[in-house]
């Protein structure tokens, strides 16, 4: 049998391809390294796993917690919340964004109020939060959305004023009007923007959440991370921890998919434009 020849650009795939999954594979080894180090290191008492539990603890408390099926309820809760959260912060942070991209004014207006509003540390307004909206779930998803919302009319009308003057100066001379500018240049050439933001926001949301659960909550993995902190519980601390890094990090996951996905069909589409 006679062997390919690979082309250079089919050779380039490849050495991406290949690049990538070593990548993988440094990942995937530095994780087990660590976890396998603390789990050796409490095991011979070098950290005292009163403290710091262990890989193997945190498994035995996750599936005696599951066993009671409290747990997903604890899961839902804040998964719920947060959800709750990134979604209101998105969409009003990017209406926002867009109002004050329409009126220069009021741009110029809210900009020194912007960059206080961004500086402010949200948990000072726990306390208030609570008076103005209770102490429930409310008050969760409005320490959240606070968290998040601010950043995102910052980045989305920083991406928005960002669009490149000679594609507003070729509609503009074509007899288009603000609303047309932005519809056919402005937001799309923001896109980029308004995707970086989103990844943003997954890890504010869940900062968000879980400080608002930190403040009043009755349920949810923080309300879990207090109680555990209170009765000593590290064990049930560090799994309530664990189990938080894993939905921000699915969560996370599934907004960068989504972001190639669009990338991809935009391009497809550019692709086909041309031919």
């Amino acid at each position: 049998m006679e062997r390919k020849i690979m082309t250079p650009h089919e050779k380039y795939l490849k050495e991406v391809r290949r690049g990538k999954i070593i990548i993988k594979l440094w990942q995937f080894g530095l994780l087990a390294a660590l976890l396998g180090l603390w789990e050796l290191f409490t095991a011979v008492g070098v950290i005292d796993a009163f403290f710091m539990s262990s890989p193997s603890r945190i498994v035995t408390t996750f599936i005696d917690l599951a066993a009671g099926g409290e747990f997903f309820y604890h899961i839902g809760v804040t998964l719920l919340e947060c959800m709750i959260g990134f979604a209101i912060s998105m969409v009003l942070g990017s209406a926002i964004a867009v109002l004050l991209w329409l009126s220069v004014g009021a741009r110029k207006v809210a900009e020194p109020y912007l960059v206080v509003l961004n500086a402010l540390p949200k948990i000072a307004l726990g306390p208030l939060i609570i008076i103005w909206v209770g102490s429930g779930m409310k008050a969760i998803v409005l320490m959240a959305v606070l968290i998040c919302i601010v950043v995102t009319v910052i980045s989305v009308l920083e991406g928005l004023c960002a669009t490149a003057p000679d594609k507003l100066l070729l509609l503009r001379s074509m007899g288009a009007n603000r609303f047309q500018l932005l519809r056919y240049a402005v937001l799309p050439s923001a896109l980029p923007t308004f995707l970086s933001v989103t990844k943003i926001n997954v890890g504010l949301a869940w900062v968000g959440t879980v400080m608002g659960e930190y403040l009043v909550s009755g349920a949810g993995l923080g309300y879990l991370i207090v109680y555990g902190g209170q009765v000593f519980k590290t064990d049930l601390v560090m799994t309530a921890t664990v189990t938080l890094c894993i939905l921000a990090g699915g969560m996370y996951a599934l907004t960068a998919f989504a972001e190639k996905m669009l990338k991809r069909r935009k391009k497809k589409r550019g692709t086909g434009q041309i031919q």
